[in-house]
Order: structure tokens, then sequence, then C-alpha cells
């Protein structure tokens, strides 16, 4: 009976010894399938990060200037007697942005796109803004890429609407009021079109949504442009200017590199 017990015990003690070696060899598997997980995701992060990095270093960018060719035609000066807030939000009396010339005859507002993108949409850190500041859409033209959000805002301490009018086929309409104080609105536009914008109270205001695809850039005061985000590549830079003006161009980008694209308005 001793030695029965005997050999009960030591069986028991093996058996123990071995389910603890299991135990030791299973968690040392967890450990080793932890650690093998977290060196593959780091790995796989760095080369993301890195592939980030090589697209950007290798997208180039397009400059260029647009001019007007001949005598800016004169604006018509605008009538806000019908708001007194208006009136004296502007002791100096606001005109017409059709035609806005800097120096060297540079025109202003003219929006840049590449024709027939069929890249990735434009990433921006900021949401482009439409204000309404003194009683004027500011700025008079907003270009944006198709599904990129943008606030319209007002910072007037007078009641606004702001009413685009886009083509009932390509984009949804609405009309909206803004009352002194009154929250940001959020937006964006599903299809590329050029979108006419009014207020239904100030009959003056009025400016453009221009909705394009891909990277896009609007001339500043004196004319001058940059696109950025460019991948190498041959392409059509589309010009547009208020009306309806377009004209074209075409470019040659190599990777990291700056293209160049001017372009020429007629007075009209």
């Amino acid at each position: 009976m001793l030695r029965h017990r005997d050999n009960s015990e030591a069986i028991t003690g093996i058996a123990n010894m071995l389910d603890a070696n299991e135990r030791i060899f299973s968690m040392k598997n967890r450990s080793n399938v932890a650690f093998l997980t977290a060196v593959a995701t780091l790995v796989c992060c760095a080369a993301l990060i890195l592939g980030q990095k090589v697209n950007a270093a290798g997208e180039g960018k397009i400059t260029g200037t647009v001019k007007l060719d001949g005598a800016a035609p004169h604006m018509k000066g605008i009538d806000m007697g019908k708001d007194p807030y208006c009136v004296k939000a502007n002791p100096t009396p606001q005109h017409l942005e059709t035609y806005v010339v800097g120096s060297g005859g540079g025109l202003a507002n003219v929006v840049l796109s590449i024709d027939g993108w069929s890249g990735n949409a434009t990433v921006e850190t900021n949401v482009p803004v439409f204000d309404q500041k003194n009683c004027m859409y500011t700025p008079h033209v907003l270009a944006l890429d198709t599904a990129q959000n943008f606030k319209v805002k007002t910072s007037d301490q007078t009641a606004h609407n702001i009413h685009p009018l886009p083509n009932p086929m390509t984009n949804v309409g609405w009309n909206q009021s803004q009352p002194p104080g009154a929250p940001d609105v959020e937006k964006s536009w599903k299809n590329p079109e050029v979108i006419p914008v009014q207020c239904n109270i100030h009959p003056w205001m009025h400016g453009f949504f221009v909705v394009v695809k891909g990277p896009y850039a609007v001339s500043d005061a004196n004319g001058n442009f940059t696109i950025n985000n460019v991948p190498p590549g041959s392409y059509t830079v589309k010009a547009w200017h208020e009306p309806d003006e377009t004209q074209t161009q075409k470019v040659t980008v190599a990777a990291g590199a700056s293209a160049s694209a001017n372009f020429t308005f007629k007075a009209k």
C-alpha cells in the first residue's frame, strides 16, 4: 500500500510539472505572438508613413500668373441704402467684383484646376470659409473640391440669407438664413459646377462656388497662383473667370518640381 501511494504521488507530481510547463510554453507562445504582431504593426505603420513621405516628396506644383489684357472695365458702385447697417459698415462704397485687377494687370478671383482629374480628392487641413462680412460675400469666389466640406458664416449684425443656385440636375440647392450671431453652416457639393450665390435680402450680394475635381487654386490680388500636391504627369490646366470665361493650357509636372502656366484674359 505504501509503494502504491508513493507511485500515485510521483505520478501526480509529474502531471503537475507537465501542466506547469505547458502553461509556461503557452504563455511564451502568446508573448511571442503578441511581440510578432507588434513588430508587424510597426513595420506596416513605418511603411505607410514612408510611402506618404515618398509620395509627398514626389509631388510637384503648378505656378503662374493670370493677367488682364487691356484696361480694367469700370466696376459700378454698390448702393447699400436699403440697409443702414450696411451703409455704416462701408464708409468707402463697395464696387462690383467682376474684375479685380492688381498691380501689373494681375487678375484676381480666377479659379485654376486640372481638367479631367482622375486622382485622389484634395486633402485640406483647413475648412474653407464663405463669410458674410460688411454686407458682401468674402471671398467673392470660393473654389472647392467635390465633397469638400466648407463653412458659411456671418460676421455682420444684420440678417443675411445665402441662396446658391446650382443646376438641379447637377447639385441639390439650398436656401439658408443667418441672423446676427447664427452658428456657422457646414455644407459640401457633390458634383463639379460653377454655382452662383445670391442673398435674397441684399440684392447686391452675389458670389460663386466653383466646384472642381482635384487640386485647385484661386489667383490672388496680383494674379498669382500655385496648385500644390500635383503628382508627376502631363495635365491640362483650366482657368475660369467670372462670368463664365475659360482657358486651358497643357503642362508637364516632374517629380518634386514646379511647372508653369500663365493666362491672359481680355477685358470686356
